[in-house]
């Protein structure tokens, strides 16, 4: 006698989920190895879609992939916990054809997600540990408090410089702007109305409030660089000439374990310093750097290049020699090249840099 089966079961089989990942909707396209099994839209929710997925189709191997936005890895990490094998790409890495460039809606967007995972032709992006990720944003806040303030004090010349008020002849070097006697006199100019100097005044707070941020940011940075996970590496980082505490926090925090970088070439191509290329035939071109880059990083290291061809004598003969055929601009850039090695064997060997010496 035959019995009815009423129970679904998925075991063993792959259920591909891409999502496209809006504020207050997640548009989600579900396909099997052969076909669309489910288009639809969703709140914004990691647990409203496991639900989904395993009241449709139990015992299944979930995958997912979703793109890097401003939604940062909170969905990642919750589908991870909900036992989804979810990836994050890079927008600029998903295959598109054009019929999608030309019509692009939500839907076609996870679809075609949901294609490119099933397909094997997305990678996905490295993800750092979510206390790495809180770290991180401390550092970052360095740079934008840093704006902010020149901001502020590019607002404060400009009400000067419209309102006719000269500096004194003991500021005429930018060296002595934003000094205590600086802010003084900022404090001591008397305008013809009380409405002049009460927006003088505004704008002093708010450049003194901007440093004070900075300040606050500055000694919780050092606090987080004497920590054990990072205090170790920090002094193998800033043993190389040219790299203080603000740049080897950075690199550290965005670059999260070196191991995941099999050589230096690959860590340079991270940054974004590798050139780019165009071969067809016989013909092999080279152009200027690649446009792909860690913007951050590639302006730091560039940075600490023009400090280490002042404090390390082989940068400085390595400079040197480059400016001979090339102009400075490009030179640089092949010392932050050379720096990124140094970096690299450093972090990677665990050993500090020895400081060459020219006889």
């Amino acid at each position: 006698m035959r019995v009815q089966i009423n129970k679904l079961d998925f075991k063993g089989q792959n259920i591909y989920v891409g999502i496209d990942v809006h504020l207050k909707s997640w548009s989600v396209a579900v396909m099997s190895e052969g076909t669309l099994l489910k288009r639809f839209s969703q709140n914004p929710s990691a647990d409203a879609l496991h639900s989904f997925l395993t009241d449709n189709y139990p015992n299944a191997l979930y995958k997912s992939v979703y793109e890097a936005g401003f939604s940062g890895f909170g969905a990642h990490y919750r589908l991870k916990e909900l036992g989804i094998d979810n990836i994050v790409v890079n927008p600029a890495d998903v295959p598109t054809m054009m019929k999608e460039k030309l019509r692009k809606t939500d839907a076609i967007d996870c679809v075609k997600l949901a294609r490119g995972l099933r397909s094997g032709d997305l990678t996905g992006i490295y993800i750092h540990p979510q206390e790495a990720l809180e770290q991180r944003s401390l550092i970052r806040l360095r740079e934008t408090i840093t704006k902010d303030m020149t901001r502020e004090k590019n607002r404060i010349k400009a009400f000067l410089y419209f309102n006719g008020i000269q500096y004194p002849e003991q500021f005429d070097s930018g060296k002595s702007h934003w000094s205590k006697r600086f802010m003084d006199w900022l404090r001591s100019i008397e305008l013809k109305t009380r409405y002049g100097r009460d927006t003088l005044q505004f704008y002093i707070e708010k450049a003194e409030y901007q440093r004070e941020m900075l300040l606050r940011q500055t000694r919780l940075m050092r606090v987080l660089s004497r920590s054990a996970h990072i205090g170790s590496q920090l002094k193998l980082l800033t043993s190389v000439p040219g790299i203080g505490l603000t740049i080897g926090m950075n690199f550290l925090t965005e670059l999260g374990d070196i191991s995941r970088f099999r050589s230096s070439d690959q860590l340079a191509a991270y940054i974004g310093l590798i050139p780019m290329c165009h071969s067809s035939g016989d013909k092999h071109n080279d152009g200027d750097i690649t446009l792909r880059k860690h913007a951050t990083l590639r302006c730091y290291i560039v940075e600490a290049a023009w400090r280490s061809i002042r404090t390390d004598p082989a940068m400085t003969m390595a400079y040197g020699k480059y400016c001979e055929r090339m102009k400075p601009s490009k030179a640089i850039i092949k010392i932050a090249r050379k720096l990124i090695n140094r970096i690299f064997f450093v972090l990677k060997r665990k050993q500090e840099y020895v400081s060459c010496v020219v006889k």
